[in-house]
């Protein structure tokens, strides 16, 4: 039942991104209560009864169901961080074989971890990019810095054909106006050469920060499903080429394999953290991911 307030597809027909972003970190959140290994109790694992003037976002409205009791909330051994987050707007991330495309499903994880940390009373920020930077919102932990960041996912456009990735400028720019230590994360499809996009995001490691590279891909794009040979284009530069059905079962199935590998053992050399994620699956394993790394900072 809670995969289910996980699932893309079903979070694509809620209209809000804000509503979006409270129904995965509260079966998120529930998950993790209900799990035989409680993997993030020292996260979640405390519970103060509400009294008047408390704020309404901390309640857990799961427990309210079972008890008719209002709790909220909170966490244990809380120490504030810092959270920055890269979002890729070039034009493959507007790419899609089912309703949700990658633009979307990153939408979904950024808003969601946006929601978490502002729970967590971490300071959080963003950079949209392409082959530029297109809006930069700094980390703080102001009053209506959530709705702020929030606005700014909603209305981030992926690029029009021909709009190519450029990790150069964002990174450049983030690491230009870092004043404190964090978390980076990186949402993005990182089509490219692995060693020219590690190579690019690496330098963040050096100033003491946590990053770690969301890779965001459509399933027709780990393992394509053509009955007849198909003429695709690439949005970014326009090349063309004939797919033949034997050849996206076989070869071009076994590039994608080595250059999933590629970057994530690239990655790894690096000392940054690497997380495949499937846009068809559910987006909880974002939002565990930064939990851990969160909990490792300590």
């Amino acid at each position: 039942m809670l995969q289910r307030f996980l699932d893309p597809k079903v979070l694509a027909s809620i209209s809000s991104l804000d509503l979006v972003a409270r129904t995965v970190v509260d079966g998120f959140v529930a998950g993790l209560h209900r799990s035989p290994t409680f993997g993030f109790s020292q996260e979640f694992a405390e519970y103060q009864q509400y009294v008047e003037g408390d704020d309404l976002r901390h309640v857990d409205w799961n427990v309210y169901a079972r008890t008719e009791k209002i709790y909220l909330k909170r966490f244990k051994g809380e120490t504030n961080s810092q959270l920055l987050m890269l979002l890729d707007t070039s034009a493959s991330m507007t790419y899609t074989s089912t309703k949700i495309t990658k633009l979307d499903y990153s939408r979904f994880i950024a808003a969601s971890l946006a929601h978490l940390a502002s729970i967590q009373r971490d300071a959080t920020g963003i950079i949209i990019f392409d082959n530029d930077v297109n809006n930069y919102i700094p980390p703080s932990t102001r009053q209506g810095q959530l709705m702020r960041l929030l606005h700014a996912i909603e209305h981030a456009e992926g690029g029009v054909d021909g709009t190519r990735t450029d990790f150069v400028k964002p990174f450049l720019h983030f690491q230009e106006f870092l004043k404190r230590r964090g978390i980076v994360v990186v949402m993005s499809d990182f089509f490219g050469d692995p060693a020219t996009i590690v190579k690019a995001i690496e330098p963040l490691r050096y100033r003491g920060n946590e990053v770690v590279m969301f890779h965001l891909l459509d399933p027709n794009e780990v393992a394509p499903k053509f009955r007849d040979p198909v003429l695709l284009v690439d949005v970014e530069d326009q090349t063309a080429m004939e797919i033949s059905p034997e050849y996206a079962r076989n070869e071009y199935r076994e590039k994608m394999g080595n250059h999933m590998k590629a970057l994530a053992d690239k990655a790894a050399s690096a000392g940054l953290d690497y997380m495949f994620m499937d846009t068809s699956k559910p987006v909880d394993e974002a939002l565990r991911t930064y939990l851990s790394i969160r909990q490792r900072r300590r």
